[in-house]
């Protein structure tokens, strides 16, 4: 029994059985010498340097903090908190990321293995629900190093990939039967609004890719007796002024092509931050109009399993709708 999820076990903790975890990490810190583990597919030996790598990080994950966080999703946080992990730097460049000083200053300090599986294991005993990787797409070799020296020393909480979506079928493949719920971004619905606004190429091809093998490894969501996240894909959708993400055509994605009963974090709290105030119109806020039509196209896709937000950020449109 875990402090997370009464009678849950990890997925990884069968493969920590049979040896194939150890094996998958040391499969992927091969892998760094010529670097595939995220959709730039770099090729830049980081047992070396990280120039040329595009997330700026060698062969130790740099983290820049990790705690209890109560602003997760309904599933993620219960009561306790979700465990998550800020892995700093980021393999997206977005010019609206409210977490800037993360994601592209690369704010943090080095850790070793053994260091990142203490950190993971202290969540643990704090009582958190999950170990939430923010941002891992580029530290997965880092990760499995680590998770392999936790999970031996007693590691048993739910694994949380929470992602930008910009994700590797190699890095994808590694991990399967290591998560257990994957949480992607769909940022967008063009791949151009995608190279203009977060600086990157091929995005939506990417990304749908993604989503579909997280899904077919992961299943729908499914929760445990406490409404607990043990298993399963939950996407999140940030809403964009001016429609710039494109939200009907990924919720329509999302229903037709993944499934209908996935969970959907569809999110109301974009602002403008770090350059976007440079790139119009991602310099206003969100409008509650804005937000109240992209409820709309949740409901007309049939999405009806959208996480749980506050009235003030999901509007009245919400509570007469039972989503609040």
């Amino acid at each position: 029994m875990t402090p997370g999820v009464e009678g849950f076990e990890p997925a990884y903790a069968g493969l920590l059985r049979s040896g194939e975890l150890e094996a998958r990490a040391r499969r992927a810190v091969e892998g760094l010498a010529s670097c595939d583990l995220c959709a730039h597919h770099c090729r830049v030996n980081r047992h070396e340097t990280t120039r040329g790598a595009v997330c700026r990080t060698g062969r130790r994950a740099v983290v820049h903090g990790h705690g209890a966080h109560h602003g997760e999703e309904r599933p993620l946080r219960g009561r306790c908190g979700s465990g998550t992990i800020f892995f700093s730097s980021c393999n997206l460049r977005c010019v609206f990321c409210q977490n800037w000083e993360i994601s592209q200053k690369g704010e943090g300090r080095e850790v070793e293995p053994r260091e990142l599986a203490a950190i993971m294991l202290g969540l643990q005993e704090r009582g958190c629900h999950n170990v939430n990787l923010v941002s891992p797409s580029h530290v997965v070799a880092q990760i499995l190093e680590a998770l392999v020296l936790a999970a031996r020393d007693g590691l048993r909480l739910p694994l949380v990939y929470n992602t930008g979506g910009y994700d590797s079928p190699e890095a994808l493949a590694l991990l399967e039967g290591v998560v257990d719920v994957y949480m992607p971004d769909m940022k967008y619905a063009d791949s151009a609004a995608a190279r203009e606004y977060s600086r990157i190429r091929r995005y939506v091809e990417v990304n749908r890719a993604a989503v579909r093998e997280m899904h077919r490894q992961v299943g729908d969501l499914v929760l445990g007796p406490r409404g607990l996240a043990q298993r399963g894909l939950l996407i999140r959708h940030l809403v964009l002024p001016a429609d710039l993400a494109g939200t009907e055509r990924v919720l329509a994605f999302i229903a037709g092509e993944i499934s209908a009963n996935t969970y959907v974090n569809l999110m109301a709290q974009y602002h403008p931050c770090y350059r976007a105030w440079n790139a119009p119109p991602l310099d206003r806020p969100l409008t509650r109009e804005e937000f109240r039509r992209a409820l709309e196209l949740a409901e007309r896709c049939g999405l009806r399993r959208l996480d749980p937000e506050s009235a003030a950020e999901r509007g009245p449109v919400a509570e007469e709708r039972g989503w609040i």
